[in-house]
């Protein structure tokens, strides 16, 4: 069996953030699966005549569960195919690449991994911010907005949550942050912590909000709207 599987960290979403080795490989591959904010302009470096297979996941909407993008990774390496499992952001971050690994590994499939420029890094940049600061934010930490069930994950460590000299980022939680940002407030993060609601991050449908913890959490109870975001908060966020 030749089959291969690479999977691939696009970034973001803006195109020209794909590293040359992901191009590379998209250039090459005979079937792409491909999550929701990987497609658009970036599908256009696959090979002519490649099989582009959406598999994403996005909250609230109708999407394949994980067994079945595993099946199909291990099925298409199985045929000798060359396979790019595009992922969004860097694969290793959020992305239920420890599934698929362990589903490729079971199968005897080779792969590789190549890394992506995380979305938290591309919210930074675009908010014009560093994610450290090196008298008031020496340490970044990043966490998962829900669980399995889309629940606040209830194993949080809130005590370095609340760490005011601590660049935090929530990956996936605009539904939870107001739960979040009650125990944080809880564990004495001030109200007034500076905080930034960075949505379809080097999309043409960007929009960066700065705002507190605070006030943040009423807007997200208000109203979360559907673009795929990041929160950053911390003494980095400040203007």
């Amino acid at each position: 069996m030749s089959g291969f599987v690479s999977f691939v960290g696009s970034g973001p979403g803006d195109p020209e953030l794909l590293t040359l080795k992901a191009v590379d490989r998209l250039k090459r591959a005979d079937a792409v699966l491909f999550d929701d904010l990987s497609s658009g302009p970036i599908l256009a470096h696959a090979r002519s005549g490649a099989d582009l297979v959406g598999v994403g996941k996005r909250a609230g909407r109708p999407s394949p569960n994980q067994r079945h993008v595993s099946r199909l990774l291990v099925e298409y390496a199985q045929l000798d195919q060359r396979v790019v499992r595009l992922k969004s952001g860097d694969s290793g971050l959020f992305g239920r690449l420890e599934e698929e690994l362990v589903a490729l590994k079971e199968a005897g499939i080779p792969y590789e991994i190549i890394p992506g420029v995380p979305s938290a890094f591309a919210a930074a940049a675009a908010v014009g911010i560093p994610l450290t600061r090196r008298m008031t934010a020496r340490r970044v930490q990043f966490v998962t907005g829900h669980d399995v069930t889309g629940a606040l994950p209830q194993d949080l460590n809130l005590d370095a949550l609340a760490d005011p000299f601590a660049s935090t980022v929530v990956f996936m939680g605009k539904r939870t942050f107001p739960g979040l940002a009650r125990a944080l407030i809880a564990k004495g993060l001030p109200q007034d912590t500076p905080a930034i609601l960075a949505e379809a991050v080097s999309s043409p449908d960007q929009t960066l909000t700065r705002s507190t913890i605070a006030e943040l959490a009423r807007t997200l109870e208000q109203e979360i709207g559907e673009k795929p975001a990041l929160i950053l908060y911390g003494p980095f966020a400040q203007s």
